[in-house]
């Protein structure tokens, strides 16, 4: 998305919070839309843009990767409505993330029902990023 933004729709602008209940929100959004300058998203955001980056070398990537996978448990939650990991399948993933360590994550697959921990790999450039990601 944003590197369409920045190829087709002038860039990425970058609003920060004036709400004293949010103060480090930051939203993302095109600096234009229809050929005219985006307006602002919320009405918590500032009345222009604090910045707006044009180049994919100004934006960083934080990368991950996949360091473990495992089926867990899953249970109705209480008004019935979502799943939720049984308090056991919580434990366990709770247990992998912090023997992988600082910055260490999990994900759901909902196709799979599976946990996936993750571990930082680093940040590269949108520009690096996108060579990398090419089909």
């Amino acid at each position: 998305m944003f590197l369409d933004w920045i190829k087709n729709r002038g860039g990425i602008a970058v609003w920060r919070s004036v709400n004293l209940s949010n103060p480090g929100a930051s939203w993302s959004t095109p600096a234009y839309t229809d050929g005219k300058p985006t307006v602002k998203p919320t009405w918590e955001s500032g009345d222009e843009p604090e910045v707006i980056y044009i180049s994919t070398d100004d934006i960083e990537v934080f990368t991950s990767k996949e360091v473990k996978r495992f089926h867990v448990a899953v249970r109705m939650s209480g008004c019935g409505f979502t799943l939720k990991c049984t308090d056991g399948a919580t434990r366990r993933i709770r247990r992998e993330v912090a023997k992988i360590g600082e910055g260490a994550y999990y994900q759901f697959d909902y196709d799979t029902q599976d946990a996936v921990i993750m571990k930082p790999a680093g940040t590269i450039t949108l520009k690096e990023w996108e060579k990398q990601n090419k089909a």
